[in-house]
């Protein structure tokens, strides 16, 4: 009798040696069946065949039975006898489904044009749609594309030099309802300048037709309109007017422009115009709000930061910085606490390709952070599409919950510079970059978290008290007197204040101020000094999360440009990098000026408002009632009125510390609690760094005797005697020597030495270009005619613009104004001199100044 393991062995013979055999789903369904012995007496029970083993998974058996009609009206003659002669030694049985399942690599741009019926010539060319060189570096959107989500029955609006309507790319889906021109005050706003082809491009990355001219938009199905405000003289009623057009139909506004970005600007929008965006965010969108998109800028080159304009570090729009094609941080994208996301643009060799003005016209030269505002768009209008009811604050929150960082090294520490590496970890556990905010981007990832998104609670907000230092006072001229002084000396020392303000339970109880709530930051501050662009601000939380408010390019010396004498008059600063964090705690705010020994300045005071989630759910955010509006008070006056709308808090204690880094590692610190409003002179105590080998000393010392007093009286007393016999000799040998270097009659002076005159000359280690960019007069001329320039100059695009642009006239065709890829020579100017000494020029360095035609 031959052995069991023997006879099992000469049964399963044929199916441990025979291939794979072929299925045919067309006659037979497959199961999978699960038995520890005998798998074909358990198989025949069931009417079954068995066919072979599942590959080296020990019990497990391929089998099939024909098809069966009962099993086509639904019932499973095999399944339901497996389920009636349970239990039984068969462990399971499975009925295979045939799937496809999809390579994971990068499709070509072909196979999705072929896909998705895309005869677009220039569209294998949209490496921002398709980036098969870096395919972890792209806008992600084709597979939105296969789900439906084209941006269908959305619109959005280009605040820009107009679109040509009447290109094949656009015209079908031009929105001419919610347009307007208003700097010829018609209707349609028809790009009349040879230059005006910026809306234009930046509309074709939006809404592009597939059909068959150029590429194609990221939001292909949605529509878009124009309000064209950048091609002449235009007046802040306009302005508003224009960011409001068409606000209960229009979406999204796109807005790839600002003041100039020179490095030496600090200026935002008026007071009508910060009403009329808080004004699309309360009401736009039938309550939902507006979503204003803002490019950061693109004046890193010449030293600027985004927190200096106040469009792009306002708290209610979304501010998008650049990044290459393969994830780097281009020389032009600015950097900032305020800048949320980044999207893809410009550098390393490529640009963006998209419709340009003309019937059929392309482009493909697009760039800056001008396109990469308008991706972010595109891609806003495929999540309003999928999810209508996201509030403005709720497509912030998705933007930092979904945004990818790039370049993001976790093992690597922080560099001192706004690299491309920059990046710190948030209280929430979330990586900050001030070059790239929380990453770039994914329209995938986005649109497919806004369909799962518990929306927001209604906004709420804590304005805390304004601290006073040093008697601070600031005039309606916005002349100071007062504060307390800091800044860099000659000996090596360097002086920095420090303020220390509490946010407490109480306030967060008073405003319903949830702890896992923040989101923006508000710092206002008061600081005179000598040259504006030296002065770093910074603001640390009680969790230990610093946000660098001003100075973000100070290892790159400053804003190098930035000679303003006239300070920050109650400039308001903003932050994302605390979103998510429990804010309850000391906020200490520090001011320096680490870079020049020959400024000085004083901190005179601060305040903040925080914002956030209420912990009030009764009331939906749409629905509030008590929504923020922009107060008619100037609150940049000094010392401010104190007005109690249940979101502030008038009484608190703030410590003030004076930090003095003296020669020999010793460190005098200076502190008082100070209260609102509060005067006076801070007491000094010493603190010395343990680290240090030299003696420390202090008032106490000097003064513990009376030996060390006669001392310094005798020395000033002999110092004083030297001053005087030094200066009447130095008289009186003039006095005989001066008839022999008197000037002759009729003798010619050059005009460079004339006195009074200072003599202009090129700045070291700038081109031409550059320095004729920025030449606008000394600081005191600027300074003197800052408000009547305000009335007469132009907002930029965000393309890279031309250094030698000038004013320009709506009336008559000009020289580029900007342009949208930059060139070689911004290249070479914008990175030539990071060192940290200033350019010695006469630049004008002027605060609130626009450039306007």
């Amino acid at each position: 009798m031959l052995p069991t393991t023997l006879v099992l062995a000469l049964v399963l013979a044929p199916w441990t040696t025979s291939a794979s055999v072929r299925r045919a789903y067309d006659t037979h369904d497959y199961y999978a069946l699960e038995v520890d012995s005998d798998p074909e007496y358990h198989s025949s029970q069931l009417g079954l065949e068995l066919i072979e083993p599942v590959g080296e998974l020990k019990g497990f058996w391929l089998v099939r039975a024909e098809k069966s009609l009962k099993r086509e009206e639904g019932v499973d003659p095999i399944l339901a006898r497996y389920n009636a002669i349970q239990p039984s030694p068969i462990k399971s049985l499975t009925l295979q489904t045939p799937r496809k399942r999809f390579k994971r690599a990068q499709p070509s741009p072909s196979e999705i044009a072929s896909k998705m019926g895309i005869q677009d010539p220039l569209f294998p060319e949209q490496w921002h749609i398709l980036n098969p060189g870096a395919p972890e570096h792209m806008m992600n959107v084709t597979g939105l594309w296969e789900e439906g989500y084209t941006g269908l029955g959305v619109i959005s609006s280009l605040i820009d030099d107009g679109l040509d309507y009447t290109s094949e790319d656009l015209a079908a889906n031009f929105d001419a309802v919610h347009s307007h021109d208003y700097n010829d005050h018609v209707d349609l706003p028809t790009p009349k300048l040879p230059e005006d082809t910026h809306g234009t491009r930046c509309a074709g990355q939006i809404a592009a037709v597939k059909n068959g001219v150029c590429g194609i938009g990221l939001a292909y199905h949605s529509r878009v309109a124009a309000v064209r405000i950048l091609s002449g003289t235009i007046t802040d009623v306009d302005e508003a007017a224009g960011l409001n057009q068409g606000f209960d139909e229009v979406s999204i506004y796109s807005c790839s422009w600002g003041p100039p970005d020179d490095g030496r600007t600090m200026d935002g929008p008026d007071y009508i115009i910060r009403k009329a965006i808080v004004n699309g965010v309360n009401r736009g969108r039938q309550g939902k709000g507006s979503l204003f998109v803002f490019a950061s800028g693109n004046g890193k080159g010449s030293g600027d930061e985004c927190n200096y304009d106040g469009y792009t570090n306002s708290i209610w729009s979304v501010t998008v910085g650049a990044a290459d094609w393969t994830g780097r941080s281009p020389y032009y994208s600015e950097a900032c606490a305020a800048n949320m996301i980044v999207a893809y643009s410009s550098g390393n060799g490529k640009s963006i390709v998209t419709t340009d003005k003309g019937k059929n016209s392309c482009t493909h030269s697009h760039g800056g952070t001008s396109a990469a505002a308008p991706n972010v768009v595109g891609v806003f209008a495929l999540a309003v599409q999928a999810r209508p009811e996201l509030g403005w604050r709720d497509i912030q929150h998705l933007c930092i919950r979904t945004a990818i960082p790039i370049n993001y090294d976790p093992s690597s520490p922080p560099p001192s510079s706004p690299s491309d590496t920059d990046y710190e970890l948030t209280a929430a556990g979330r990586p900050f970059s001030y070059a790239f905010g929380y990453g770039a981007i994914d329209a995938y990832t986005f649109v497919h978290a806004a369909l799962k998104w518990d929306l927001v609670p209604r906004q709420t907000w804590i304005r805390t008290h304004t601290v006073v230092l040093g008697d601070g006072k600031m005039t309606k001229e916005k002349v100071f007197s007062g504060g307390i002084p800091f800044g860099k000396t000659k000996d090596g020392g360097e002086t920095s204040i420090s303020s220390m303000l509490e946010i407490t339970d109480k306030m967060m109880k008073r405003a319903q101020f949830s702890q896992q709530g923040l989101e923006h930051v508000n710092v206002r501050v008061w600081i005179e000094h000598q040259r504006r662009g030296d002065v770093r601000v910074e603001i640390v939380s009680p969790n230990g999360v610093k946000s660098v408010l001003a100075g973000v390019s100070t290892s790159e010396g400053g804003r190098k440009y930035d000679k303003a004498k006239t300070g920050f008059p109650g400039w308001l600063f903003m932050t994302v990098k605390h979103w998510d964090e429990n804010p309850i705690g000391n906020w200490t705010i520090t001011v320096s000026d680490p870079i020049n020994t020959d400024f000085t300045g004083k901190f005179l005071g601060w305040n903040m408002v925080l914002w956030g989630s209420s912990t009030n759910t009764s009331v939906s955010a749409q629905d509030d009632k008590n929504k923020y509006e922009i107060p008619t008070e100037d609150e940049t006056i000094f010392p401010p009125s104190y007005k109690d709308d249940g979101h502030g808090e008038e009484d608190g204690q703030a410590t003030v510390t004076v930090t003095e880094t003296l020669i020999g590692s010793t460190t005098r610190s200076y502190s008082k609690p100070t209260a609102f409003l509060s005067t006076g002179v801070p007491q000094a105590t010493d603190i010395v760094d343990p680290s240090s080998p030299s003696e420390s000393f202090s008032l106490e010392k000097i003064f513990s005797s009376q030996k060390p007093i006669y001392a310094i009286f005798e020395l000033l007393f002999l110092i004083g005697v030297g001053v005087v016999l030094y200066v009447f000799l130095w008289r009186r040998r003039k006095q005989r020597s001066s008839p022999d270097y008197e000037a002759l009659a009729g003798q010619n002076v050059a005009m460079g030495r004339i006195p009074g005159e200072r003599q202009r000359s090129a700045r070291p280690g700038a081109g031409g270009e550059m320095y004729e960019a920025f030449d606008g007069g000394s600081d005191e001329e600027s300074d003197d005619g800052a408000d009547e320039a305000r009335s007469d100059q132009p907002m930029l695009p965000r393309s890279a613009r031309s250094p030698r642009e000038g004013p320009s006239s709506a009336g008559a065709g000009q020289s580029s104004r900007y342009r949208d890829e930059p060139s070689e020579s911004d290249v070479r100017n914008a990175t030539h001199d990071n060192s940290r000494v200033h350019p010695q020029d006469d630049d004008s360095g002027s605060s609130g100044s626009w450039e306007r035609t």
